[in-house]
Formats: structure tokens, sequence, C-alpha cells
């Protein structure tokens, strides 16, 4: 005996004590899908008997289930179930979460489930109650089939249940099997002239055969049909015909649509309002042999109300889909797919008002719909409309997935006027994700969070974290149209044991060769101020690409997204300095793209460091010197009068002599700033231009192309100075740490060691995208005049979580562009940038 049952189900046992409906569900569910009264029980007061608790106990079994029913799990629920009252709460449940409720009952003797209650001692509860229940399954199981259980399975021997075989079917919905490629179209109301020309243009081959459309791709491409098919047009026999062909030819699916529903049900002698087209359908038919409207009638009557597909990644529904619904089965699911959800509310066109379910959309799965005409299709929360008006004027739309390219026919006249104007959007107008991304939702920053990143791993963020950057956000960030990137923290090289050194190139180059890679490259750290810079060609690009429409072309920002100048025409020139150096090399031709997103150092300081260098930084060097020299001073005079400090003076004077190399150290990178021209760019990425990200390129490839760009403007921009080292030449190596000492003898800050590839994997996992190599003397700053005399203690600093904090955060940041390149919701990219925000205010040693 084989039973079947939906993969996606609320299973109801039901059963007296004693029916073996725990043995039943052990044999055929998962321990983790079957939710026992008993055990709940045994969880809440520690006996799975003990009668009082079962309040508390189904408490905890309904919790369970609303759960795994909301996380799309098939769950089943082991208890009596014997009471109508009890099993109505199921159903329910099943209906909030639009699945459907199974009861398999085990009817079996009383005698039986009596006796073998009398076999178990921990069952000793008395005759009674095994009378009790059997009376109350019996009052109510012929009814169990009308209380809304959409299968009921009755067994009602031991032989049966010891002979069953449980099959799980998918939903008629679920073709997560299916990949694709897939060309899917929009709602084509009998457009048949429009249709084959957009078949064609798709490169699907029709043949016009009298009665008969078998069409074909060269490819092996599938088409998807979004529904309304019919009404208004002037050929809907002949869709009908060609779309009835290729879903039994296995060449297309096609989900209903409210017209396609409704001819359905005039078909079928029900009474419905032959308006909004449907008149003309029916008028068309009229003229075909009945065998032909039987068929157009089943066809349309079996349309199911969506498809999942290709993993799960791509739902098609007429009126589109919420998450809640997707790969799920109700008559709420079925209305919402073709109708949309209403306001209640009516237009001035006499139309129902629709919600816009898109603008809340927040499901990972794409969803192509139609439904509503729009004047063109356009993403909105990674969903599209692809209903273009074609009957009234507009155009016929198809989507190739998963390609997303969108590709179009013009209707050849209006064949049936819109009751609400079919309007063309003005030109200057905001995308509809723009317009939707210029209101931002703090529930996609804050709480608790896991980012998953396309380089392998998810990212957590804390909510004590989360908060943290939400509140730097709201006081300081730029308009956040704009923030689209924060670079991540940079750990140190391992500390070094080299004499007088805390960090040196030895280590960076171990570490790298250690993780298996073998050429890297040697950036010229520059002592200024991480700056993200974002330009644009004009605004009518920034309007486009970023939705900024306040006539401006571009920012400057820091790593914790705040306005670099709060001078806004020093800002305007910066960018218009940097725009006409791109137009002298010809980025913009050259990378195909009118923005970019660059990485750099901006020197000197900012003023804030600047503020900081001549604060604190001169206070504490200036009072040391000081407070040294005064003791030296004393202790010479002691010295004078025969006391024996001749060892202490020689202490205080060597301390009085780093005290003069710290000053010296901070004085190197700080200078007046009256105008642009005192300030320099050294731009080291290219994080992101039309349709690429940077982190696809070599950092040899970032190192030559931005030399280039410093060339238009050598007095402003620099060049970064770079070695690219073979790890395996010693020659190589040892020259580079020869240009490291003697950089950082001259009051350079140090370099950045990177591998030659920006991202790089080995058998452990991610490498470490760089890591930064300081001089002796900028170290003299972070750590103070006398660090030297402390190496000892300094070295045994920890470098675990830096290391795995930058690691993190570098991972967000390639997460958040490649989202931005990819043109996902803003949402979706400040997921990232106020991820690597959050992590900025985990606890760790602000010197490393």
């Amino acid at each position: 005996m084989k039973l079947q049952i939906p993969q996606l189900a609320l299973v109801v046992l039901v059963g007296v004590s004693g029916a073996g409906k725990s043995t039943f569900a052990r044999r055929h569910f998962l321990p983790t899908e079957v939710i026992s009264s008993d055990v709940c029980r045994g969880w809440v007061c520690d006996d799975e008997n003990d009668q009082s608790a079962s309040r508390d106990a189904f408490d905890v079994l309904h919790y369970l289930v609303d759960k795994r029913l909301k996380n799309g799990r098939l769950t089943v629920v082991d208890a009596t179930n014997v009471d109508p009252k009890a099993r109505q709460y199921y159903i329910e449940l099943a209906r909030r979460h639009h699945v459907f409720a199974v009861a398999i009952v085990l009817d079996l003797p009383e005698r039986l489930c009596r006796d073998r209650n009398a076999e178990r001692p921990d069952r000793q509860f008395g005759e009674h109650v095994i009378r009790y229940q059997s009376s109350q399954l019996r009052r109510s199981i012929a009814d169990i089939s009308r209380e809304g259980f959409r299968y009921v399975h009755v067994l009602r021997s031991s032989e049966d249940i010891d002979q069953l075989e449980l099959e799980r079917v998918r939903l008629w919905n679920d073709r997560r099997d299916q990949s694709g490629p897939f060309d899917i179209i929009g709602d084509i109301h009998g457009c048949f002239d429009e249709l084959v020309a957009l078949l064609g243009r798709l490169g699907y081959t029709v043949g016009l055969r009298e009665h008969d459309y078998p069409i074909a791709h060269r490819d092996g491409r599938r088409l998807i049909f979004v529904g309304d098919l019919v009404d208004r047009g002037p050929r809907t026999p002949d869709v009908l015909r060609l779309v009835m062909r290729a879903v039994a030819d296995g060449t297309a699916l096609c989900v209903a649509g409210n017209h396609d529903a409704k001819l359905a049900r005039a078909l079928g002698g029900r009474q419905v309002k032959t308006t909004h087209g449907l008149r003309e359908s029916l008028d068309q038919l009229e003229l075909e042999g009945q065998d032909f409207r039987r068929r157009v009638e089943r066809f349309l009557d079996g349309l199911v109300s969506h498809y999942v597909l290709d993993a799960g990644r791509l739902v098609v529904a007429h009126a589109g889909l919420k998450e809640s619904m997707h790969g799920r089965s109700s008559n709420g699911v079925r209305e919402f797919a073709l109708y949309g959800e209403s306001t209640g509310e009516i237009d001035e066109f006499g139309l129902p008002i629709r919600y816009p379910w898109a603008n809340d959309y927040r499901g990972r799965a794409m969803v192509v719909y139609g439904h509503t005409p729009v004047p063109q299709a356009e993403w909105l929360n990674n969903t599209i409309c692809l209903d273009t008006g074609c009957v009234f004027g507009g155009r016929l739309t198809a989507l190739r997935y998963p390609e997303k390219e969108l590709v179009d026919v013009p209707a050849a006249q209006v064949y049936y006027e819109p009751i609400r104007p079919l309007h063309l959007p003005p030109p200057a107008t905001l995308s509809a994700q723009h317009q939707a991304d210029s209101v931002l939702d703090i529930a996609d920053v804050v709480g608790a969070r896991r980012i998953e990143t396309r380089l392998g791993k998810h990212v957590t963020i804390r909510a004590e974290n989360a908060s943290a950057a939400l509140e730097v956000m709201a006081r300081f960030s730029i308009d956040p149209r704009w923030l689209v990137y924060l670079p991540p923290t940079m750990a140190p090289t391992e500390t070094s044991t080299e004499p007088g050194f805390l960090e040196h190139p030895t280590q960076a180059f171990d570490h790298y060769r250690a993780q298996g890679v073998r050429q890297v490259v040697c950036q010229e750290k520059h002592m200024g101020s991480r700056a993200i810079v974002v330009i644009c060609r004009d605004a009518e690009a920034a309007r486009r690409r970023f939705g900024v429409d306040d006539g401006s072309n571009g920012i400057v920002y820091t790593r914790s997204g705040r306005p670099f100048f709060s001078d806004e025409a020093l800002a305007t020139a910066f960018l218009e300095r940097l725009r006409k150096a791109l137009d002298r090399v010809d980025f913009w031709q050259e990378l195909a793209s009118d923005w970019f997103v660059f990485d750099a150092e901006l020197m000197p300081w900012s003023a804030k460091a600047l503020q900081l260098v001549r604060d604190q930084y001169a206070a504490t060097g200036s009072a040391a010197k000081t407070m040294l020299t005064a003791a030296a001073h004393l202790l010479e005079q002691a010295q004078a009068r025969g006391v024996d400090a001749g060892e202490e003076v020689s202490r205080i004077t060597q301390r009085a002599g780093l005290a003069d190399d710290y000053i010296a150290a901070y004085q190197r990178y700080c200078w007046e700033v009256n105008s642009l021209d005192d300030y320099r760019l050294a731009p080291f990425h290219l994080l992101a231009w039309e349709g690429h990200t940077g982190f696809e390129r070599s950092h040899g490839w970032h190192m030559s192309t931005l030399a280039r760009l410093a060339t238009a403007d050598p007095d402003w921009l620099l060049a970064t100075t770079h070695h690219i080292v073979d790890l395996d030449d010693t020659a190589a190596v040892e020259a580079a740490t020869r240009w490291w000492l003697e950089l950082t003898a001259a009051g350079g800050e140090g370099m950045v060691v990177k591998p030659f590839d920006f991202i790089v994997r080995n058998q452990q996992g991610l490498v470490q995208p760089a890591l930064k190599c300081r001089g002796r003397e900028y170290l003299r700053i972070i750590y103070g005049p006398e660090y030297t005399l402390q190496l000892d203690t300094l070295r045994r600093r920890g470098l675990s979580f830096k290391r795995s904090l930058a690691l993190r955060e570098f991972m967000l940041g390639v997460e958040g562009l490649a989202r931005f390149v990819a043109q996902e919701p803003l949402r979706r990219v400040h997921e990232c940038a106020f991820g690597v925000l959050a992590l900025e205010s985990e606890p760790v040693d602000p010197r490393l």
C-alpha cells in the first residue's frame, strides 16, 4: 500500500493512545520533523505522562510547529488529536502558513490499543481514558474530510500500517530542479503578431501552420509565460494554440493570470461579467470548434498560481508573490498570485488600488510578474514587472534569465483603450528602484545579522555593534545613496624578531610564502587619510546610476562614511580636477563607464588628524622633552656636588633624544593646507566601474592603470611607488627589503604587502588580502617616544583577532561592491557597508 503526502505539509496524526502513532512517526519521518506532545510534556516537567503539564506542553508544541511551518519544513504532530477542536487549530495554522493539512488516522480496534497500553508500565492511566478517546474518534471520524484537511488517510488495521509505503510528492509549483535558461514573457492579451515577432528576436523558430504553431530554440532555451494570454487583443485563439502546444511539448511553462482564470470560468458555464476584454475572447472562441474550447478550458483551469525555479532563485507569478508565499499552496496564495493585494480603495478610474508589495520585498528569490501595465520594465528590490501594455499600444517584453536582459517589440497598434492611461515617465525621473531607495528602513541594518558573502563565508554582526554603526551613520554620514563601500581595516605583519624592529618585511614575505603565494606587490604606504572617491562624468550619470538628483556628480568620504570636506566649494573643485584628469587619459571611453569608485590616500592628514597632531602628539613630545631636559639639568647639578649620577644622566639624555625623534616623526606628516593645490591624492585601487569590480584585476593592473592616471596631473596625483616581488627570488626579496629600509629611514611610513592577485584562496581558505609593514619612526608615533625601549613587551602583542577582523571586513567590502555593480537594491549594498562600520566597533588594540 502506497500513501502520498506533499513534500511541504502539516501532517496531523490522529488516534487513541496505543494506536502506534509514535512508532508510525519514527518509521516514516525524520526525528526533527516530528513534534510529540509526550516529548514536550517531558521537556516542561520531566515526566511525559504528567497530564497536569499538558497546557504548557501544547504551548511548546504549537510554538515549534508554527516556527517549522514558517521556515517551510514538513511537520508532523504526534498527539491523540481525537478532539475536532484540537484538529481545527492545526488546520488554521496550516492555512496561516499556506501549506496543506494532512490527516493520517490510525483507527485501530479499541481492545488492541488497550492491550498495548497494558504492556507499558508507564501508561497505566485506566481503561476509561482509552474508552473516552475512542468515543471521541468515532463521533468525528466521518467528518474529518470536511474539517479542512486537504488529504485524509484512514488506516484501520495493523497490516495496513505495517505494509504502508509513504511517498513524498512535490507540489505542482515546485520546479526547483529546472534552472533554465528561460525567456519569460509578459502579458500577451491576444497580441499574436507581437508574440511571434518577440519570439523571433529571442531566437525561437515558430512554425506558422494552420491552427498549429510549434516552436523551438537553437540553444534549447525554454519559455515561461506570466499569464493573461487572453482578452482585449485580436488573436486570442492563436495565442492559446501557440502556448498550449509549447507547454505540451515541454518547451514552455505558463502560470495563470486573472484574465485566464475568468475565461476558464466562463467556458465552464459559470456566471461571470463579460467586461475588461472577456467579451472579445468569447466572440473569437465562438468561431472555433467545441473541442478546441473544451481544450482551452481544461488548459486554463489547470494552470498553477506560480512556479519556483532554479533552486529557489526564481519565482514567476502573474501578479507577483510575497516571500512568505513562495512554494506554498492555498487559496490565499492563488488569490495573491492572480490579483495582487488591494488596499481596499478605488482610484479615479474606478479600478482597485493595488498595494505596492514589491516596495517591501526583501526576499532572496527574483520575482518576475506582470498584471499591472507599466510604461517600461524596471527592477525593484529584485522584482520586475513585464507587463508593458502591448495591447494598449505599448510593448511586449521578455526577460532573459539568468542574463537579466530585457528584450521587447513595439505593439503594431492600440488594440484596446486602457481605462487608466499608460503614461511614459518624464526623461529625468528616477528609476523605481532609486525612488524606493530614497527612503531607508532601519530594520535593514539593525539587530544581529548574518551576511552571506560570495567569498564563501558568512559574516556575523552583533546587535550592539550594528547599533554603534547606526549611531555614526545617523549623525555624520554622507548622502546614503553615495555610500557603496567602506574600506576594511588592515592587519600588520607578524611581530619581528629583528633587533630594534617591531615590524619588518621578512615576516610579511614569510607569511605569504607559507600561504602558498609566490608573487607579491609591495606598495608604499602613504601617510595620509583613507579616502573613498566616487566620481561621475556628469550629473545625469549620477542621477541614472546612483539615484542622486541634486545636481552633484560625486563625493569624497572617509573610511567611516563621513564627508571629507566641509567646504563645499573645495569638494567641488577637488572632483572637477579629478574629472579633468580622467578626461585627459580618457578613462571614460577606455573602461566604458561614466562613473568610478576609487580607494585612495589623501594627504596631508585630514583637518581633524592635523589637530590631533598639534594638540596631542606635539603636546606629548614637547612635554616629554621639557621634563627630561629639566631632569637631566637637576642630575647634572647633583653630580657637580659629588653625587654619582652619571648613569642616570646618560639614561635621561637617551630618553630626551627619543623625544626628539618622536617630534621629528610626526612633523614629517603635517603641513599647512590653504588651497586645493596643497593636497595630494594617491589612488591605489580602482574599486568599481560599470559592470565590473576591481577585485577581478591584479594589483599589478591597478598600479599600472592608476600610474597612467597620475600622469594627467603629476603635481596633484601621486603614482604609488611599488615593487613586484617573486618570493622565490632571493635577490628580489633583498631588494624590496632594502627599499623599505631606505624609505622608512627617509621618513616614509612603510609599505603594504599584497598578493599579486587581488583575491587569493588556498586549502585553508581566504588569504589575508594585505599586510602593513610600518617603519621604526612611524611606529614611534603610534606606540610613543620610548617604544623601542619596550620591544620585548610589545612583541607579545596578539594579532589573531585583528587579522580575523581584516578578513571579515574585506569580505564585506567585496560583497557590497559586487552587489552595487550588479545593481541590487541599496539596502543590500548598505548591509555590507554598515557591517564594516559595525565591525570597527569591535574591541581591538587601536595601535594595530
